[in-house]
Parts: C-alpha cells; sequence; structure tokens
C-alpha cells in the first residue's frame, strides 16, 4: 500500500504529498508550500551573507579582534517587525485551517471506527461493518473513532488528515472527498478474480490498485506505533460518486449474497473482520491467538485445566464472549467480543471456513453424512452395519 516507492511512482502526487483528494489536501499543501518557500527565500540570503561576512573579516592568526559593538535602530526594527508580519500570517493560515477540521458540518455521513490490534473496522450501522472505509464524494464524512486496548492514529495521506484513536473514548474526525474512486468494469474484475481462482491464491490490493469489488482506493494506516504487528495496520479508502452507490454496496457487504457458499464468505470475513490479525491459516503459526489450521473438531485445552471441542458452539461462544474458555497459553490475550456484530449466518461462515481447513473434520462430517443416509434409506443401523461387511 502506501509507501516512499509508491508515492515517487504515483504520477498524481506533488513533490511531497500523494495525490491530493479532499477539501483538506490543498488547502494544507498551500501552507505547507508557502512556508517552505519563506524558509527558502530567507535560508539562502543569510547562509550567503553567514559565509561572505565569516571571509571577509577572517583575522589573522594570533590578531587581536577589535571591539566593534554599535547598532543601528532602523535595521534592526526591519528585521524584527518584518519578519514578525509573516509569522502572523503563518499561524493565522494554520489556525485556521486547524479550526476548519475541528468544526464539524450539521448532517455529516457518519461512520463508526474502532480500532484493535491491529485492524481497522468500520460501522456502517447494524451489523454492517467492513475492514474498508467507503465514503461519498463531495459530502462531508464524519468519523466517530475509538480503540480497545491501546492508542492508535488514523491517517489518510490523500485526505491530509489524521487523527488518535484511544482506547476508553471516541475522538472525532470529518473531511470531504473531492475525487471519486475508479471502477473497473465487471468483465475486467471477473477476469481478474479468475485468475486468482485459478492460483488458489487471495486478491491482492498492492499488485492489483484495486479493492475486491473492482475500486481503485486511496491509503489508509496507522501512525502510532502499536505492537508488533502495527505496520501491518492499513487498510484503503474508496470514494463513491453518489450515496446511492454508498449504500448498495452497504447492503451487499451486510449479508451474504445468494450463490455464496459458506466456505468463501467465511474466510471474506476471515480477513476483513480483523480475525487474520490474531490467528494464522498456518500450523504451527501462533500469533496473538491460536491458529485455525487443523483445529476444527479437535479437542484444546483451556487455562483451567478442563477441555473443550473446537466446534459450532465452542466458536460461536468465543466470538461473542472471548474470555469463557481461553486455550492454555493465551490467557493474556485481550480478544474483543463481537455479539451483535456479526450475524447468525456469519458465524456460521466463519464456523465453515475454519473446518475447511481441517480436511479431517470434514471427511468425518462427509462419512456422518454418509452413514445418516444409509440408515434413513435401511431403517436401522444394524442394517447398514450388515451392509457394510
Amino acid at each position: 500500500m502506501f509507501s516512499v516507492p509508491n508515492l515517487l511512482a504515483d504520477e498524481a502526487s506533488g513533490l511531497f504529498f500523494p495525490e491530493s483528494a479532499s477539501t483538506f489536501s490543498q488547502q494544507s499543501d498551500t501552507v505547507f508550500y508557502a512556508i517552505t518557500i519563506v524558509c527558502v527565500l530567507f535560508f539562502i540570503p543569510i547562509t550567503i551573507a553567514l559565509f561572505g561576512f565569516a571571509s571577509k573579516y577572517k583575522k589573522a592568526k594570533g590578531e587581536q579582534a577589535e571591539s566593534q559593538v554599535d547598532h543601528n535602530t532602523k535595521l534592526e526594527l526591519i528585521w524584527s517587525v518584518g519578519p514578525s508580519f509573516l509569522l502572523i500570517a503563518m499561524f493565522y493560515f494554520g489556525a485556521r485551517g486547524f479550526m476548519e477540521q475541528r468544526t464539524i458540518p450539521e448532517g455529516a455521513y457518519e461512520i463508526g471506527v474502532k480500532a484493535t490490534r491491529w485492524n481497522w473496522s468500520f460501522n456502517y450501522g447494524g451489523t454492517t461493518q467492513n475492514s474498508e472505509l467507503h465514503v461519498v464524494k463531495d459530502e462531508p464524512t464524519k468519523l466517530v473513532m475509538t480503540a480497545d486496548t491501546v492508542i492508535h492514529s488514523l491517517f489518510i495521506p490523500a485526505f491530509r488528515v489524521k487523527k488518535d484513536v484511544v482506547p476508553g473514548r471516541f475522538n472525532y474526525m470529518w473531511f470531504r472527498a473531492t475525487k471519486a474512486s475508479e471502477k473497473l468494469s465487471d468483465e475486467e474484475l471477473a477476469a481478474r478474480k479468475q485468475v486468482y481462482k485459478d492460483a488458489s491464491e487471495s486478491w491482492s490490493y498492492e499488485k492489483e490498485g484495486y479493492t475486491e469489488d473492482g475500486y481503485a482506493f486511496y491509503d489508509l494506516y496507522c501512525t502510532e506505533y502499536c505492537g508488533k504487528d502495527h505496520s501491518m495496520m492499513q487498510t484503503v479508502v474508496v470514494v463513491h460518486e453518489t450515496r446511492e452507490e454508498l449504500e448498495a454496496w452497504v447492503e451487499e457487504k451486510g449479508k451474504r449474497q445468494p450463490g455464496v457458499d459458506p466456505v468463501t464468505y467465511g474466510r471474506k470475513l476471515y480477513e476483513s473482520r480483523g480475525c487474520k490479525s490474531c490467528h494464522s491459516l498456518e500450523p504451527g503459526v501462533k500469533l496473538a491467538g491460536p491458529s485455525y489450521a487443523g483445529s476444527f473438531g479437535t479437542s484444546r485445552e483451556l487455562t483451567d485445566g478442563s477441555s473443550v471441542t473446537m466446534d459450532y458452539g465452542y466458536i460461536k461462544e468465543s466470538i461473542e464472549d472471548p474470555k469463557a474458555k481461553i486455550v492454555k497459553g493465551y490467557a493474556g490475550v485481550n480478544m474483543p467480543s463481537y455479539k451483535g456484530m456479526l450475524s447468525t449466518d456469519d458465524i456460521y461462515c466463519l464456523a465453515q471456513f475454519i473446518k475447511s481447513l481441517n480436511p479431517n473434520a470434514a471427511k468425518q462430517e462427509a462419512e456422518e453424512a454418509d452413514s445418516g443416509a444409509a440408515v434413513a434409506e435401511t431403517g436401522t443401523e444394524a442394517d447398514v452395519t450388515s451392509a457394510s461387511e
């Protein structure tokens, strides 16, 4: 996502900043360039005069310097009062920009933001939450932000906005995006998705430059060190042309669409709801939480010495009440509750995805299903046993 090489390669970028895409960005850039020009215009003649006078009035080694204590009132007033007006102007334009960013317009479109280690979650109302920030062009957007355990900081370079996200309190940020995100055609998007499907790989935002829905995006990331995966706490911002387009996207993301199988949707939830930040899909890889690989259907030892089977019930309970049954070795992990944030179907799809990571569990369920079908057909389990013999 956002990096110095990407910035240098971005044709829409300026000399120091990425593409300007909000009302604040033009104002901030103007103040920055004005201050930079003033500083350079003072720095160059002062530096030339410094070296010039040092060379002209250099005394030979051992020669006693003469006392030349004197002053010029007119000159001193000029170099003191003159620059003061420049400093006042810098303060005025900087303070005006600061106050505009602090004054949120009435009727701004409100989006809830929750920062966790190490993921962003954006609430669009109800159970519709996503790791991507989607807003509307030329409409004010208000972010209501909080964090679960540590301080984070939300920064959108293209919008020139940044604000700390603090546990136990709400901070606010607003902006007005001015450039809508480009969207791939349905044919182009389908072709790109097919490449990843054939390779059994997940969609790459960085490689494609587009979201999985086909939108070009702006970068958003955390600029407050928040732990070992701080550098991975980044996501994307998409700007829609109209409110109707945004609402259609929100409605689509609020539930599983017809034809989308539970495993595929469960994987999307795993990637978008922060699960991947703490739970690996690789066997034996320990992150903040235990790995999902091969876990479904297995017995897990808990911190109190008891054990539990990793099944649908345990997954649902752990999502809604993470502290109820903690796996041994993870007592200090502070996972937030997702109760009310995921629908019953969401939890089912996540469980189906986790189950798909254990071929033995899927095989066992298939055998049980075949056995059940045979029982239904013959009438008794004894008949099934006899048939198998």
